[in-house]
Formats: C-alpha cells, structure tokens, sequence
C-alpha cells in the first residue's frame, strides 16, 4: 500500500502535473499562431484589389502569406 502511494504522489507530482502543464502551453501557443493568421488575413482582406497589386500579391494568395507570417511569427 505505501508503494502505491508513493507511485501515484510521484506520478502526480511529475508527471500528470507537467503533462497538463505542457497540454496548456500548447493550446496558448496555438491560440496564439490563430491570433496572427486571422489577423493577418483580415488586414490583407481589408485592402483593395489595387493595394495588393501594389504590393505583388493576388488575393488568392492570402491564406499562404498568412501561414508564413505566422511560421514567422
């Protein structure tokens, strides 16, 4: 019985502990890098046809500059 205690404090401590806390930082990473992708595409969005012209891309291309911001980022 004391065997299993110490196993699970230990488990509880370290591992199950560390392994929300990791699950939780991932989920905030990826929250973040959805922040930066859909921010980047309403702001491309936003500009006219000309705008981006101007600036070498088509609006089809803005899903892909989104991405790469965001590997950027």
């Amino acid at each position: 019985m004391a065997y299993a205690q110490q196993d699970i404090a230990r488990f509880n401590q370290s591992g199950l502990k560390a392994r929300f806390q990791q699950l939780r930082d991932t989920f905030e990473q990826r929250a973040a890098r959805r922040a930066v992708f859909h921010r980047t595409v309403d702001e491309l969005q936003a500009l006219s046809d000309r705008e981006l012209a101007d600036l070498g891309f088509h609006r089809s291309e803005i899903p892909r500059i989104a991405r790469q911001a965001v590997a950027e980022a």
